[in-house]
């Protein structure tokens, strides 16, 4: 008999080969529909079925959806953002034509526009920066300095910090602003920025499955403009009285929003007024994150939300108390990445628990200020926090590479 088939709308670099593992430990059959397969080099490489179809449509999806089921029957489905978030509704949609266990569409779409979702929050009563919603550059001008700088010009839609940048100063404000309403940033609907207040302190993570906080991790960022994690790590050393109401916030997050099915990751920032929202994204976090929260519980989150998907019973018992952290591999510079090597010793070391480069050599680097400027990752896991950071320290320096900048080139 044919092994029912999990079906998973678009990729992800970093969490796509996980997904792929853990359906087939359950015996699924993990299929890929794309608009282009080719971008994700792991579909290859482990020899998965990928289909072409273009995920945009919904109708050929449920097309192509309809001749998989009769082929093989459906277990589940769920789907990848990239930076574009809107594939989550189109995967809750594809779930109530199929009768399947998925997230609430329409819960979705007013969580993927940031200015809709920090409207019903607000309505909640949940605390958050002050914010404006600005449709041209005199919009912004006036938002910035109702608000006061610095502040934070983003999209009101996206997501892995496209567009994302705090403007500390007038000049940095008009940049900015040119730039998003240029045509050089990709608009998906008409262009709407948020300017937001910037929220100064501690950055954490609240990882969630259902109406459960499963733990809180804290990122750490490079420097300004730019909001790109180079730490990750979990747990996030909280009091029992911080936890407490960051869990309180995070669930009264849920409620305003009409989530609580399946996972959800919410963005705090712990300012001297206590904790506010950045945002809430109503999905699973990308790689590192879901290995984080294994090394450190012991929970298998991606095993356990694809029994959720598949309408099997799920657990989230906690069997392990470490601290994982992970640091990101940041190029140093515009250029031609000639070479990187010394992962292999880097993964040799005794508690390093994976290494991740996500570039080949020979291509170009053009650093955006987003999540796609990382070359690679290192995870390890220890009892403690500074035998973790000891470790990562060691295997880190033994990752190396070489960047040509264009203007040598160019000469």
């Amino acid at each position: 008999m044919e092994r029912r088939a999990f079906i998973m709308v678009e990729g992800h670099r970093g969490s796509g080969p996980l997904f792929m593992q853990g359906a087939e430990r359950m015996g699924l059959h993990p299929i890929t529909l794309s608009a282009d397969p080719a971008r994700f080099d792991y579909l290859s490489v482990v020899g998965a079925e990928a289909i072409r179809v273009d995920t945009n449509n919904l109708d050929a999806l449920i097309r192509e959806c309809s001749r998989l089921h009769s082929k093989y029957g459906i277990a589940g489905i769920t789907g990848f953002a990239g930076d574009d978030e809107s594939i989550y509704a189109t995967v809750g949609k594809l779930c109530r034509y199929f009768d399947l266990p998925g997230p609430n569409p329409a819960s979705v779409d007013q969580c993927r526009d940031k200015f809709v979702q920090r409207q019903l929050l607000a309505e909640a009563g949940v605390p958050m920066p002050a914010y404006r919603l600005a449709l041209d550059a005199k919009d912004v001008e006036r938002s910035a300095a109702e608000i006061g700088l610095p502040v934070i010009i983003k999209p009101a839609e996206g997501s892995g910090s496209l567009g994302v940048r705090l403007c500390r100063n007038s000049d940095e404000l008009e940049e900015h602003t040119t730039y998003l309403l240029s045509g050089k940033h990709i608009w998906r609907s008409s262009p709407r920025i948020l300017v937001e207040e910037f929220a100064q302190g501690p950055h954490y993570l609240a990882a969630m499955m259902g109406n459960e906080v499963i733990g809180f991790g804290v990122a750490e960022y490079g420097p300004p403009p730019h909001f790109v994690f180079r730490e990750l790590t979990f747990p996030a050393q909280l009091t029992d009285d911080q936890r407490e109401l960051a869990a309180d916030i995070s669930l009264r997050c849920l409620r305003a929003l009409g989530l609580g099915w399946g996972p959800t990751n919410i963005e705090l920032r712990w300012t001297r007024r206590g904790p506010v929202v950045i945002e809430v994204n109503p999905r699973l976090a990308g790689a590192p994150e879901p290995q984080l929260i294994e090394l450190a519980y012991g929970v298998h989150l991606i095993s356990e939300y694809i029994k959720l998907i598949s309408g099997q019973e799920w657990k989230l018992r906690k069997s392990r108390s470490y601290t994982a952290v992970a640091r990101t591999l940041m190029p140093e510079r515009d250029g031609t990445l000639d070479w990187i090597d010394g992962d292999w010793r880097a993964a040799a070391v005794s508690g390093v628990a994976e290494v991740r480069i996500l570039v080949e050599s020979k291509r170009p680097i053009v650093r955006r200020g987003d999540h796609g400027d990382r070359l690679g990752y290192v995870i390890a896991a220890a009892p403690t926090l500074a035998d973790t950071k000891g470790i990562l320290q060691h295997a880190v320096g033994l990752i190396k590479w070489s960047i040509t900048p264009f203007s040598t080139l160019e000469k």
